[in-house]
């Protein structure tokens, strides 16, 4: 027998190893199972029942075999549970009940005693001490629910509708409000302000560049283009405009650039109420190169004066300030003049200036506009001789102010143009020219040599490094390579001659 049922065994293997999961299969299937089984568990009336704390296994025993019970026992009720705080002595709240499975104790009127004959109050943790439970507290407790009703899912969602219908208030939003003031007003300062820088060059073109107007009756040809229609100003932005004029001699040509205030720009103009700024135009002549004379001249107040000697290369090279000569008119006290020498000075400045523009009174009225003048022929670029000329724009409506200032440009130009110096003067000029000349020379060539020398230091890092990278053969026919070539150079050199 036992060898049949072995084979029996064997026989009913093979079919069952077939359905038996394997692998990952049976750790899923088991853990399946494990979670039907929890489920079934919790849903049983008996895994819902409430435990209370204090019931003893056997007790639990003596329940589930059904022992008769007194029926004084089956009749008593516990005392009633009310809920309470819960007091230092416990650290258990009181146990979970459903309120469909409190029953009211029967309405005996003379009910029998309990078959408890003493109560343990230990028994039961956290239950708080029995209350009779009178009218007033019932009437209370029945007046409350009536106030407050369970709220239904209709009252729920009208409270939501009530919610989304609450009235916006404007200071919600604040941020977007501003951010949308602070977009209208840049937008409306942007045309503004172009529209005022336009009007301002607009301005000056009518006053000193139409017909019969300074520059008309000193310049053949005014604007960008060689026909009458041509347009008088370039805008290159929104605060720069330019004006050419050529047809004149002595010069090949005159560029007048505006440079205005960022009036376009909101946050510019926020910054120039804080730091004031002018309207400026600057007046560049080109004169030919054999209608100016050695000079280096400028103008300015004192304080912008002696900041252009110090920046700019050629008044640093050739020229110093200038003290006022004795017995001689001379520029307001406002005003510094730098030189390259005194007679220049004098030459420069004279009588018919002063009265109109450079004197003390004359200064005052009419020179309220004037930034700087600067002449000189080493001025640095393509164009070494040129007249450069700084005045501040007034309003649209005051252009009249600066009338004398603009005429300080054709004057200049002929005054320049016929200037001649001395012979003591030219010699100074030739010689100073000639030491800076041969500065530059030397600069450049120190320049040079230091260009070498970092040439042949990349050539010589070069070389060591293809050294570093070549193997130990090739450095030895490289250095038996070497060797020869400077023996080949110490040994003596023969001449050779035939014999007759």
């Amino acid at each position: 027998m036992a060898i049949r049922s072995s084979s029996s065994l064997l026989r009913l293997k093979s079919p069952l190893s077939l359905l038996l999961p394997r692998g990952d299969a049976f750790l899923y299937l088991f853990a399946l199972l494990s979670i039907f089984s929890l489920l079934l568990h919790h849903l049983t009336p008996a895994a819902a029942q409430p435990h209370f704390e204090g019931f003893d296994a056997d007790e639990d025993d003596d329940f589930a075999l059904g022992e008769p019970k007194s029926e004084e026992f089956i009749r008593s009720s516990p005392p009633p549970i009310t809920l309470s705080t819960s007091t230092p002595e416990s650290h258990h709240g009181p146990p979970d009940t459903d309120p469909s499975q409190i029953q009211s104790p029967p309405s005996d009127q003379n009910p029998k005693p309990a078959s408890f004959d003493y109560w343990d109050e230990d028994e039961f943790e956290g239950i708080p001490p029995t209350e009779p439970i009178t009218e007033t507290t019932a009437a209370a407790a029945a007046a409350a629910s009536e106030s407050d009703p369970v709220p239904s899912s209709e009252d729920s969602v009208n409270d939501l509708n009530s919610d989304a219908k609450v009235p916006w208030k404007i200071t919600s939003f604040t941020v977007e409000i501003a951010c949308v003031s602070f977009l209208i007003v840049f937008a409306i300062n942007y045309f503004t302000g172009k529209k005022e820088n336009e009007n301002l060059a607009l301005a000056w073109a009518s006053k000193f560049a139409t017909k019969d107007s300074i520059f008309d009756k000193n310049f053949s040809l005014l604007g960008v283009g060689e026909t009458d229609d041509s347009p008088l100003l370039l805008q290159e932005g929104k605060s720069v405009f330019k004006f050419y004029a050529s047809g004149r001699r002595y010069c090949s040509g005159l560029l007048a650039t505006m440079e205005l205030k960022s009036r376009h720009d909101l946050i510019s103009r926020l910054y120039n109420m804080v730091v004031p700024c002018k309207d400026e135009i600057t007046f560049e002549v080109y004169m030919n190169d054999d209608s100016m004379d050695q000079v280096v001249f400028a103008m300015a107040r004192k304080k912008m004066a002696k900041t252009m000697q110090k920046e700019l290369r050629d008044l640093q090279r050739f020229a110093g300030l200038v003290n006022p000569p004795n017995g001689r008119k001379w520029v307001a006290d406002e005003l510094q003049v730098v030189s390259e020498s005194k007679e220049v000075a004098t030459d420069l400045i004279t009588d018919a200036v002063l009265d109109q523009v450079f004197g003390d009174k004359a200064f005052e009225k009419f020179g309220k506009g004037f930034i700087s003048m600067h002449l000189s022929d080493q001025q640095p670029g393509s164009s070494k001789k040129m007249l450069i000329f700084k005045f501040a724009l007034p309003d649209k409506n005051n252009m009249a102010d600066m009338t004398r200032l603009v005429a300080l440009v054709p004057y200049y130009i002929d005054l320049i143009g016929r200037y001649k110096l001395s012979s003591h003067a030219r010699s100074k000029t030739e010689a100073a020219r000639a030491k800076v000349a041969q500065e530059l020379y030397k600069e450049l060539q120190y320049a040079r040599q230091d260009a070498l020398q970092k040439k042949k230091a990349e050539q010589r890092k070069k070389l060591e490094e293809a050294e570093a990278k070549l193997s130990a053969e090739a450095l030895r026919k490289k250095e038996a390579k070497d060797r020869s070539r400077q023996m080949k150079k110490a040994m003596p050199k023969m001449k050779m001659t035939k014999a007759h």
